[in-house]
């Protein structure tokens, strides 16, 4: 079916045109039946459909029955752009097949604090790897004619007051980590919609921001889609349409609509802004009409989701080899989610599972189950943890099951801490002292602080995988499946080491993001800070090596190229990482940022290339525009943010051969650190300096001194010094 736009726009009534910028109701836009205009369904979720279609008493009820695939904070992990690609196409024909639209996802804001309450569902605390693998899933999705809804634009970084709060944020943060993984996605995968985040930003609405909305969104990035608000975040209707945002849902029940209809006809809100609203609605509706039915095998897809989980897991931890198990023999297997995982979150993207089952359904019959504490969360149990801990002692291999709980992490609120349940920390602390081989799975949606880590063998991260994790967990720890997954945030030894710890989760109206860029990783090599587990950390059952690395350079175009060998005796998948290090400057920047990441999968003895482009925005910050200074860039490649394996290095000419970029705050020093650029004034100031060169505060003052105000210590014209530096 083709809509005839044009017509349509023309035959629409003024009502009929405002009616179509809000749903009918939670899932549906309006139809238009006199001119054959169809509702048109959108569902949750990012890893899952929750679907629903069917009302009791004017409410919807329940959801279909879906595949509950792996959550973002464990898709992520996966470091894989053809998983996600995967993932997404089981998804967008799932989607198609129960009739939806567009699915209200990828979730992709940045992990700024690990006590968001929605961190399980987003990607990443690096906004490279974020949109990287989100473009992937939104290609897979968008395949199958559905539309995705890439959320929550912008800087929806925590759950505390997230429908009012105000988020304090410099342009150069906000471009170079909150909305850069968004530009990625769009430039790359063309989403049809994006969903406005609930907060404010720097004051504004982000569904009123007509500088997000129109001057980046699509002046900038080209986005030729239609922006819907997340539930419930409209403030001012017509302020927020001016702005560039579409569709508001669900419904008003009429009161926004009227709200338009009122403002056009006072000639507030000029009637060409809702018409070319109305005509992006059409084009956006008018896209998913044209699909075909499908079907898919919900047991086909489950498979699908257990490889997944398995992609996905992290191995953190392996002293002496204790994983893999050989057998299920004198195996002992401790926990509550052992026989039911936690799998997914709380909030809208809660699925109705198709099939979950616990590692204990599919385990070796001869693996031996305990309990050891009342449920997962704080009901301790002292006769359960006496029976597991005996029977730890005659254990050849013990494997704890551990994470958080629903009521400790979910949509709607924040974590207070980065700790376990006390009962969970105690069980392992308890069976360590008694069985060498501990082992323990976690099921969790972001950090935890590990007080017990160095005492047992090995540890291995399943994050919330979906609902085939139990199964993914027992071929992980049998060696069905050799972990590859790599963190995508980093695991702080404290609270109180994090980036935001004293301005999360802010005040009562704002939070000020006064860390800046330096977020996640960021901040802990610029600190020096030791962590429990770096970015990008994850071992596997076999090793590899790493070449010296090649570097050819045309401008800001560099190639980069090494091989890897899988040194091991079993087959496996490392991924292989790049970082850029930027060279000595005046601008405050990390020591190294995340620029590349290639998954390779090596057979025993196997050797690959791998090749990565560089281009100009991966050697770029923000200062009123995207900029490459002169010098000498670090390019680091390794297992992770802190296990390089090979080094090289690249000179750039940066932008305008390498000028300053002159401000009123410019200072000698700043001019001096590029001293051959400008050797006129470099040889004026170091004869100056040399004459006060044993006078430390005549010294230091000449260095900081404004270029404008030489004039008030030298017999020298600013003209004439803007002459020498060539202006």
């Amino acid at each position: 079916m083709r809509l005839d736009i044009p017509t349509l726009v023309s035959s629409l009534t003024l009502e009929e045109k405002a009616g179509l910028c809000s749903g009918q109701d939670e899932w549906f836009t309006k139809a238009v039946s006199r001119l054959g205009l169809p509702a048109v369904m959108v569902s949750d979720g990012p890893h899952g459909l929750r679907t629903q279609k069917e009302k009791v008493n004017g409410r919807y009820q329940g959801s279909v029955q879906a595949i509950c695939f792996p959550t973002g904070c464990a898709l992520a992990s996966s470091f894989d752009r053809e998983l996600l690609g995967h993932v997404g196409d089981d998804l967008g024909s799932e989607a198609a097949a129960e009739g939806v639209h567009t699915l209200l996802g990828p979730a992709i804001n940045i992990k700024r604090s690990p006590l968001c309450g929605r961190n399980f569902e987003y990607y990443s605390e690096d906004p490279y790897l974020a949109g990287q693998l989100a473009a992937s899933f939104v290609k897979g999705v968008q395949k199958h004619g559905v539309g995705t809804s890439v959320k929550h634009f912008a800087a929806n970084n925590q759950e505390t007051r997230r429908m009012s709060i105000s988020d304090v944020v410099d342009e150069r943060t906000l471009r170079e980590i909150y909305l850069s993984a968004f530009e990625q996605v769009v430039k790359d995968a063309k989403p049809w919609t994006l969903m406005c985040s609930y907060n404010r930003i720097n004051g504004t609405y982000s569904c009123e921001n007509e500088w997000l909305l129109s001057q980046v969104l699509r002046k900038e990035w080209g986005f030729d889609g239609i922006v819907m608000s997340d539930w419930g975040a409209m403030d001012d209707r017509c302020k927020s349409l001016e702005a560039g945002c579409e569709l508001e849902m669900p419904a008003s029940h009429g009161a926004n609509d009227a709200k338009i209809v009122q403002a056009v006809k006072e000639g507030k809100l000029p009637l060409s802004v809702l018409d070319e609203a109305v005509r992006r609605l059409l084009v956006w509706i008018g896209k998913g009409l044209e699909k075909e039915s499908v079907s898919y095998d919900k047991d086909e897809h489950h498979l699908d989701a257990r490889e997944a989980a398995g992609s996905c897991a992290v191995l953190l931890r392996n002293e002496r080899h204790a994983l893999p198990l050989d057998s299920g023999r004198g195996v002992l297997f401790v926990g509550p989610f052992a026989g039911s995982p936690r799998y997914q979150g709380g909030g809208s993207s809660h699925i109705n599972s198709y099939l979950v089952g616990g590692a204990l359904d599919v385990c070796p019959e001869q693996v031996q189950y305990l309990p050891g504490m009342q449920d997962s969360s704080e009901k301790r149990s002292a006769e359960r943890l006496r029976k597991a801990v005996e029977a730890a002692r005659k254990a050849k291999a013990v494997v704890i099951f551990a994470g958080l709980t629903d009521k400790t992490e979910s949509e709607g609120y924040d974590r207070t801490s980065l700790k376990l349940p006390a009962c969970q920390d105690e069980l392992i602390e308890r069976i360590s002292e008694v069985q060498k081989r501990t082992i323990v799975v976690l099921y969790n949606g972001s950090p935890v602080m590990m007080p017990w880590k160095d005492k047992v063998a090995a540890i291995v991260e399943m994050y919330l995988g979906g609902e085939a994790v139990g199964e993914a967990t027992v071929d992980v720890l049998f060696g069905i499946t050799n972990p590859s997954g790599k963190l995508a945030e980093t695991f702080p030894l404290r609270l109180e080491d994090t980036p935001s710890f004293l301005s999360f989760p802010g005040g009562k109206d704002e939070v000020t993001y006064q860390e800046g860029v330096f977020v996640g990783y960021r901040w802990y090599d610029a600190r020096k800070l030791d962590v429990l587990f770096p970015f990008g950390h994850g071992l596997s059952y076999t090793t590899f090596a790493y070449s010296p690395l090649a570097v050819h350079a045309e401008g800001t175009d560099v190639e980069v190229s090494l091989s890897v060998k899988n040194t091991g005796s079993r087959e496996g998948a490392e991924v292989v990482q790049l970082y850029v290090a930027p060279p000595l400057s005046p601008e405050i920047r990390p020591v190294k940022e995340l620029k590349g990441f290639a998954k390779v999968f090596l057979k025993p003895g196997e050797t690959k290339d791998v090749a990565f482009r560089l281009d100009r925005r991966s050697f770029a910050y923000w200062a009123d525009g995207w900029r490459v200074e002169q010098g000498s860039y670090g390019i680091l490649v390794g297992s992770s943010s802190r296990d390089i394996r090979s080094e090289a290095s690249v000179e750039l000419a940066g932008d305008g051969s390498g000028l300053l970029r002159l401000t009123d705050s410019t200072t000698v020093k700043d001019v001096l650190d590029r001293s051959e650029d400008y050797p006129a004034f470099a040889n004026m100031m170091g004869q100056v300096l040399q004459s006060v060169e044993k006078d430390s505060m005549s010294y230091a003052l000449m260095m900081g001194c404004p270029l404008h105000s030489l004039a008030s210590f030298l017999p020298v014209r600013y003209e004439d010094i803007l002459r020498m530096l060539g202006r």
